[in-house]
């Protein structure tokens, strides 16, 4: 069984193992392949019309589909990689170990917001950004200028004490859950992190920066702490509702996959 452990927590081998698994499928063009479906899905996904990987009950199970097929792929290059999570309720600095230069690189230099340290800078010339929404060729990141805080500990467990897992109009203005950890309206969680670390992170090709599977990989671990706070409060809509995924509807990309299928993470990994 799989196992997600915190990224402060990694070794300097899983770390190195985690990175060259990345770079490596970048090389190849596979990781290519993520940004595509992710840009995809952030255009089409909209409040009044069909929505699968956003602004929709399919959020989180969609991401959790998305997060499980790109871990497969690392473990096609190096079979123990597994995604690491980033607490950003502790980890909450551009100083933090996730930044350092053997892992993610730090934050962009003033001016461009382009990436000078680490693998993932356009200077070690192994990431070249190829889906990109603008003219840019390098990873930008401007850590804190968005927003200046990330979401406390305090926040999430305001959110996780919902106990509706979502509700009608199943948009970006619902109540329950998954809007709330999604950040279209309470203390904006998912959503106010991305705008912190900014660069390509607040774009639909937000896998262009690796620490995108690091902040769902937490969103996740969110999840699977509301499903253990509330065992009676399950997946929501249950049958068909016009424009979003039901529970047992299948989930665009894929054609085998529902929201019922992704319930149970243990069938797939477990997080320390």
């Amino acid at each position: 069984m799989a196992v997600r452990k915190n990224q402060a927590n990694l070794t300097t081998t899983e770390k190195r193992n985690f990175v060259d698994a990345v770079l490596e499928l970048k090389r190849t063009g596979r990781y290519d392949e993520f940004i595509s479906t992710h840009n995809a899905f952030i255009i089409s996904d909209t409040d009044n019309g069909e929505r699968t990987g956003h602004r929709s009950p399919s959020f989180l199970p969609w991401h959790r589909k998305f997060l499980l097929e790109f871990e497969a792929a690392l473990q096609s290059i190096t079979p123990s990689v597994t995604l690491p999570y980033w607490d950003w309720t502790v980890d909450r600095s551009p100083r933090s170990s996730l930044w350092a230069d053997d892992f993610l690189g730090g934050d962009g230099r003033s001016g461009d917001g382009r990436v000078t340290t680490g693998e993932f800078a356009f200077g070690s010339g192994k990431w070249p950004m190829n889906i990109r929404v603008d003219g840019r060729t390098f990873l930008r990141r401007t850590l804190g200028a968005g927003v200046r805080d990330l979401p406390t500990r305090a926040e999430v467990d305001r959110v996780l004490a919902l106990t509706t897992y979502d509700a009608a109009p199943w948009n970006s203005s619902s109540d329950g859950f998954r809007n709330y950890v999604e950040g279209w309206r309470g203390p904006n969680l998912h959503n106010r992190v991305h705008v912190w670390v900014g660069g390509q992170m607040v774009t639909g090709a937000s896998p262009n920066d690796p620490v995108f599977w690091l902040h769902h990989c937490f969103i996740d671990k969110l999840w699977v702490d509301w499903q253990r706070l509330h065992p009676r409060s399950g997946y929501l809509p249950t049958d068909g509702t016009e424009e979003v995924v039901g529970l047992n509807d299948t989930m665009k990309p894929w054609n085998d996959v529902t929201p019922a299928d992704l319930l149970d993470h243990t069938r797939f990994y477990t997080y320390e």
